[in-house]
């Protein structure tokens, strides 16, 4: 079994794109001596679009996938787990957050205050939805609440369809309200396969792919910034992204502190 190895996959931060982690998985995908997949997650996920262009990328490896759900693996990083043949948590990963959530910040009283007006000239009644110089108007509350619901049913399609030998659709609605799990209230709940560690999905990993003895293990080395090294993220948004009209995102993301 000489050369047989795991590949892993990181999966870190909030997920904005999904091309390098695509292009990881094509490689790995194409490397005969890798026998198994794990992706390592640490992620309260990110925009619905690259989460889902990453998990159906993940579906189509015929080679046994295992998630390793590091310190946090939240909304779009449990998304992503979904495509594995078994999921580790510790006992301690926050996990769960299963929702969507769109958010506008309304500066109308600020620029009252400051004196500014603000014009718009636009060519349809929701072409400036989401502005932060009024505040939402009815139909565009319910324009935005019925998308909002598609892109959730999305989601948990995908888990219903991804965990069907032990949860119904019914039961994942159950858990899908939003709230946060621990890796071993997930496990009670049949979100996760068992507790471990990286080690741990490692060895299942190699047991899945058919190698014997303890694998060798093929893991890109990840560049850090200076500024990710002293800051701990990896940069901020830039300051138009952050502010940017219209602010229309959806995201299967966790928001603690916000």
């Amino acid at each position: 079994s000489m050369g047989q190895k795991v590949a892993v996959i990181d999966v870190t931060g909030i997920i904005s794109k999904s091309d390098a982690t695509i292009k990881l998985i094509h490689a790995y995908r194409d490397d005969p001596s890798v026998k198994a997949i794990v992706l390592r997650i640490d992620s309260p996920g990110g925009s619905v679009a690259p989460v889902q262009e990453i998990y159906t990328e993940l579906e189509k490896i015929e080679k046994p996938i295992v998630a390793s759900m590091a310190g946090s693996a939240a909304s779009g990083g449990y998304y992503i787990a979904c495509a594995a043949d078994t999921i580790l948590a510790n006992p301690g990963t926050l996990t769960g957050s299963i929702g969507v959530i769109m958010q506008f910040t309304r500066m109308k009283g600020l620029y009252d205050k400051v004196g500014l007006e603000h014009q718009v000239i636009k060519s349809g009644q929701f072409k400036d939805t989401g502005s932060p110089f009024r505040t939402l108007t009815e139909e565009e509350q319910a324009v935005l609440q019925a998308t909002v619901d598609d892109v959730y049913n999305q989601f948990v399609d995908t888990i219903a369809e991804a965990r069907s030998n032990l949860l119904t659709r019914t039961e994942v609605l159950e858990l899908a309200d939003g709230r946060i799990f621990s890796g071993r209230q997930a496990l009670d709940s049949k979100m996760i396969d068992q507790l471990g560690n990286l080690p741990d999905a490692i060895k299942i990993a190699g047991e899945l792919g058919g190698i014997e003895g303890s694998p060798k293990v093929l893991r890109r080395e990840k560049k850090t910034s200076l500024f990710e090294q002293l800051v701990g993220i990896k940069q901020m948004p830039p300051f138009d992204e952050m502010f940017s009209l219209p602010g229309v995102t959806f995201r299967y993301q966790m928001n603690l502190g916000d």
